[in-house]
């Protein structure tokens, strides 16, 4: 899976918990989306949280 490029946020992993408290692994994906920012003033094509998209912590080129 894919890696956010700007925060690091990946695929985090815990358990699933039911009522009677059987448990099950799973997993918490991001939000990623394929986006052309700007790195070092050049347009670069890379995975970035939405988070970290409406929070305005990159610029789109």
């Amino acid at each position: 899976m894919a890696k956010d490029y700007v925060t690091g946020k990946k695929t985090t992993f815990g358990n699933k918990r039911s009522h009677s408290m059987n448990s099950a692994r799973r997993a918490w994906k991001p939000n990623l989306q394929k986006v052309r920012i700007l790195v070092d003033g050049k347009p670069k094509r890379v995975w970035v949280s939405t988070k970290a998209l409406k929070s305005g912590k990159v610029t789109r080129a």
